[in-house]
């Protein structure tokens, strides 16, 4: 564990979980990421016009810090969403808690919580829980696992991804720059952050970042990545990414580092697709490209359209290769097109040429292409240069079952 350390996690980092008995599986339910120093911070939070307690707070608190965090506090099992008035005091609560313990300000704290919305959050037992907890914090990656595991909810797996990159620092040697990242997701999976359950993400790395150049890396990796995934359409009323800088390894990074940039990319597409692979019940991963439309925002509309489609991702359910399904969600995206000059290709497979069946179309190699567990879906649009790639899933049974029982 303490090799994985010294490879895989930035300076400036402690991490921790407990029970603080919000779970009603009894296991760990409260996490902390904690800088050693306040760290520079850029985040992006959920689109939906109904927002959780603790995002309304995190904003407040970036806002009154100038984009700075100490103390990441993140709980399971419940929202804290659409709980009034007790649900924003809840979250300062935590704020003011932490803050004692750790000796700084309850604005340089982040609360974050995941779980069943419209239920009291018993804030009375994070607090409980927060000496123990502090005194049991650690730089390890056993610490960092135990953070991965505390924030899950339907989640079957824990999500995390590494990258580093080798940089000069301002003493002009070369010094290894880290980035780790964690996060739960995988069900209400649509998420559209801004600036442009719940996906919770926390990225650290040990460069010397502005808050403002972070927020511009940032803003740009969850574009292409967390942007470009969906498990069920739903975008949750939670979704947050935050991205934390300690400094800690004495390299500064501009507003242009290509290599922090591709580096930061690296993690946040690994953790997206991370999230779509264990997405509730599903049974296949779908890759999808869509190119040549006549833009790319015209190209994610056609990607978003099929992802969102019940009837599309039944037939990915059942291996059945009705590719009709997808060329009635390209027509209703509200995307430009021409009806004659679509092209759909499942890999390899050639299946509509000019808006009709191809000539070459198989339909048994297209059931066994799409039987897989991971696939592709090509859509050529022949409209202008602009693309995207989006990564969706099925939807099956399991998945209605999950959700028919979460809160009960």
């Amino acid at each position: 564990m303490s090799d994985a350390s010294q490879f895989l996690l930035p300076l400036g980092f402690q991490f921790g979980a407990t029970k603080a008995g919000l779970k009603k599986s009894g296991r760990t339910d409260f996490a902390l990421i904690v800088a050693d120093a306040p760290a520079s911070a850029a985040a992006s939070f959920t689109a939906n016009r109904v927002i959780a307690a603790p995002l309304i707070v995190d904003k407040e608190n970036l806002r009154a810090t100038g984009g700075h965090v100490r103390v990441v506090a993140v709980n399971a099992g419940n929202a804290n969403c659409a709980a009034g008035a007790a649900g924003l005091a809840a979250a300062r609560a935590t704020c003011d808690a932490a803050a004692e313990v750790f000796e700084c300000s309850p604005e340089e704290v982040f609360p974050s919580s995941t779980g069943i919305i419209g239920v009291p959050l018993p804030v009375e037992k994070l607090i409980a829980a927060l000496p123990a907890l502090a005194a049991s914090l650690g730089s390890e990656f056993d610490h960092f696992q135990q953070v991965a595991q505390a924030i899950l909810t339907t989640d079957t797996v824990e999500k995390t991804a590494f990258a580093r990159f080798m940089a000069k620092s301002s003493d002009g040697v070369e010094r290894e720059v880290r980035i780790a990242a964690l996060g739960k997701g995988s069900g209400m999976i649509h998420p559209q952050l801004i600036p442009h359950a719940t996906m919770l993400v926390y990225v650290m790395t040990d460069a010397a970042v502005e808050s403002a150049h972070l927020q511009g890396y940032l803003n740009r990796a969850v574009e292409l990545s967390f942007n470009r995934i969906s498990v069920d359409g739903d975008t949750s009323t939670n979704d947050t990414v935050l991205l934390l800088a300690s400094g800690a390894s004495e390299v500064s990074i501009g507003a242009d580092s290509p290599e922090f940039a591709a580096a930061l990319m690296q993690v946040c597409t690994s953790l997206a697709r991370q999230v779509v692979a264990d997405g509730e019940g599903i049974t296949h991963v779908v890759e999808l490209h869509v190119e040549g439309a006549a833009t790319d925002a015209d190209a994610l509309r056609v990607a978003k359209a099929i992802a969102h489609s019940p009837l599309v991702k039944t037939a990915w359910a059942g291996g059945d290769p009705n590719w009709g399904r997808l060329v009635a969600a390209i027509g209703y995206s509200g995307a430009a097109i021409d009806p004659d000059r679509i092209d759909i290709r499942f890999g390899d497979l050639q299946i509509c040429r000019d808006g009709g069946r191809a000539a070459e179309f198989d339909e048994a190699a297209a059931h066994a292409y799409i039987a897989q567990p991971e696939f592709s879906i090509t859509i050529r649009l022949h409209q202008g240069l602009g693309s995207c790639v989006f990564w969706t899933t099925d939807l099956t049974v399991e998945y209605i079952h999950i959700n028919a029982d979460y809160s009960t």
